[in-house]
């Protein structure tokens, strides 16, 4: 059998210094339009609750013309908070396909965090008016931070930041990580603070609907985040209906995303935007939305620009792995 095979492991402080925002960004985009270009596959999710109270889900897949397959064994446990811990966890793998032995084990928490917020910059870039001038953001969790600081890196017309947390109270430290960036007022009138911004974007575990539709007016764009599993809902009743919705994924949408809530609506996969297969120009008037369910080929393609960047620099632990 072969002997001199090695497993590359990178822990998550091997992982953080190598997440550079551009390439993250670049390697999301990759993600969407190999979905969309049917280059990609994902492959039927998991997604359970668990007796302990937390959830765990594995979402996989491959792009078999580049030789990468893997999955990433996630999900979020809310208890650890209580122990000092993140709720949310999650494991990258990575497979050569030919033989399949694993080739790269990875924290996933800071790949999940990253891949996430480039996918909300992207909606951002396609969907949101280049002219917006206000944003409310519920939630200050790690999400919703890297959320709010793309967001603000993107578009400079942002002058005002409403944030609403879950305890209807001020989030000090949250307000300290954006004081250079202007200014960041906590909101307690959800549907006030919705009315009166050009971006909505909902960072939430997603128990039940954060504000009323008719609070939605004309030219909003709305990120919703939080959503990803089954009973999961952030979004209220009647809100799709009268937008333009756009998703990373039309099944995930449909089974653990908002649309999970609709018997029906027309729905459009983000990757078709990116590849032109799709035409969208916004009117002034357009309510938009980008459902964010997160795909498995945004774990992959992050996945494996870091196994590249880890083997130009050297980093990350090499364990002897014989097959």
């Amino acid at each position: 059998m072969p002997s001199d095979a090695e497993l590359l492991i990178l822990s998550g402080p091997q992982v953080e210094p190598l997440l550079q925002p551009a390439d993250v960004l670049a390697a999301v985009r990759e993600a969407f339009i190999l979905h969309s270009e049917r280059k990609g596959r994902v492959f039927p999710l998991v997604r359970e609750r668990l007796d302990t109270g937390g959830v765990f889900g594995i979402k996989s897949g491959d792009v078999q013309a580049q030789a990468l397959l893997g999955f990433k064994a996630a999900g979020f446990w809310p208890a650890n908070r209580g122990l000092g811990g993140e709720p949310h966890q999650a494991t990258v793998m990575l497979f050569d396909p030919a033989t399949g032995r694993p080739t790269c084990l990875i924290d996933g928490n800071a790949i999940t965090t990253t891949r996430t917020g480039a996918a909300g910059a992207l909606g951002l870039r396609e969907l949101a008016r280049p002219d917006s001038a206000s944003l409310c953001i519920f939630g200050t969790g790690v999400q919703a931070r890297i959320q709010l600081t793309l967001a603000l890196a993107l578009l400079p017309a942002i002058r005002q930041v409403r944030y609403l947390t879950s305890r209807g109270t001020p989030d000090a430290g949250f307000e300290a990580a954006f004081a250079k960036q202007g200014t960041v007022q906590h909101a307690i009138d959800a549907n006030a603070a919705v009315t009166d911004s050009d971006i909505v974007i909902t960072a939430t575990p997603g128990r039940s609907a954060l504000f009323a539709a008719d609070a939605v007016r004309p030219g909003t764009h709305i990120n919703a985040v939080g959503t990803d599993t089954i009973g999961k809902r952030e979004l209220p009743e009647g809100l799709l209906d009268r937008a333009r919705v756009f998703t990373d994924d039309r099944e995930q949408c449909r089974t653990i995303g908002e649309g999970q809530w609709y018997d029906g609506f027309d729905v459009t996969e983000i990757g078709d935007l990116l590849t032109g297969r799709v035409q969208f120009a916004r009117r002034t008037e357009d309510v938009t939305v980008f459902d964010m369910t997160g795909i498995a080929l945004q774990d992959l393609t992050v996945a494996r620009m870091l196994l590249q960047r880890a083997g130009e620099g050297g980093y990350g632990t090499r364990m002897h792995w014989p097959w």
